[in-house]
């Protein structure tokens, strides 16, 4: 298969980018396309086979649920019931926007390996102009994880994804790089407490203002089956092993130190007070205390690391408060639980 690259930027090719796209979808294929968080890999809901490309081209593990996108509030009535009025508020106040919504299925009415057999979907309404203009054309639930090999770091530009699934797929539609660069919130309303299963750009402090407390979920134990994307397996990794290691300059100097007289090279990401250790290589995350920066080049970090020869990853750790909470959700993915010892 040819996987080829469609623009919407220029308005010569932005119609017929458009028409591919939709005619696609609506055969049966997948295509790729941008979001305000990460790049999704796209298939209409409703169609199973369609659907299965999906996890065929990312590798992706078939008890991973998919989180639905729409264009509009109305396609809801299709494939969702009893609709809480909790989720009615977070729609009003987040969508369109990086929020997910667990929300109880309609039976029959999606395709099964979207739900992965479960009676809840999680659905959102994509903030990003391009997303959002394909979704209304298409007027059709569409299923879309990310655009990457499964357990790789998110894509964040259009050539992250041809590097990933370049022959995998046959289209992706090209909207410049995404803007948050982390994947959307996701918070179960089906529980007695509304509850994130996984934290992104909308906060835990940002949705308890609009609805009272909140719950936050820890990752899913692997006996059952994950109730929203990243609960379940390691994600966002490079080749290279990835270490957490404690904030401290000192601690990491001596780390970068241990790991030279072992004869090995090493990857260190992190805010710009690190640039002065000497390391073989160094990917920033901007300045300290602007987590919106380093939430934006997180990704884009770690696929970096797979351009280089070093034998390990360190990353200097954040704290759990905002946005720092979803960064250190991607982050303890990354490392598999990894710290570095001295």
């Amino acid at each position: 298969m040819k996987t080829q690259i469609a623009s919407v930027d220029n308005l010569s090719t932005e119609e017929q980018s458009y028409t591919q796209a939709i005619d696609l979808l609506k055969a049966g294929e997948t295509v790729a396309f941008p979001t305000e968080t990460v790049y999704g890999l796209g298939a209409v809901a409703t169609n199973e086979l369609a659907v299965s490309k999906i996890f065929e081209a990312k590798g992706r593990p078939q008890d991973n649920p998919l989180i639905v996108h729409i264009g509009e509030i109305e396609e809801l009535m299709s494939f969702t019931k009893n609709i809480p009025q909790i989720a009615k508020d977070c729609m009003d106040a987040f969508w369109p926007g990086p929020l997910t919504l667990i929300l109880p299925l309609k039976p029959n009415s999606l395709a099964r390996n979207v739900s992965a057999g479960l009676d809840t979907v999680g659905v959102r309404m994509p903030e990003h102009p391009v997303a959002l203009e394909l979704l209304r054309r298409l007027k059709l639930p569409v299923a879309a994880p990310s655009a990457n090999r499964s357990g790789k770091p998110s894509p964040t530009k259009a050539m992250h994804v041809l590097h990933d699934l370049n022959g995998k797929i046959p289209l992706i539609v090209d909207g410049g790089a995404t803007g948050i660069g982390l994947e959307s919130t996701v918070l179960d309303v089906t529980s007695k407490v509304p509850t994130i299963l996984r934290p992104g750009g909308i906060t835990k402090e940002m949705l308890e203002k609009v609805i009272g407390p909140v719950n936050e979920s820890k990752p899913t134990d692997h006996a059952e089956a994950p109730r929203a994307p990243g609960m379940k397996y390691a994600h966002y990794a490079p080749n290279a092993p990835v270490y957490l290691i404690e904030n401290s300059e000192l601690t990491v100097r001596n780390a970068v130190e241990k790991i030279h007289s072992d004869s090995q090279k090493v990857v260190l990401i992190a805010r710009e007070q690190y640039a002065d250790i000497e390391v073989d290589y160094f990917f920033s995350l901007g300045k300290e205390n602007q987590l919106q920066d380093a939430a934006h080049l997180l990704y884009e970090a770690l696929r970096s690391c797979d351009e280089t020869d070093a034998d390990l990853v360190l990353v200097p750790v954040f704290l759990k408060e905002g946005v720092g909470t979803a960064i250190m959700n991607r982050l303890e993915k990354a490392a598999n639980g990894n710290w570095y010892a001295k």
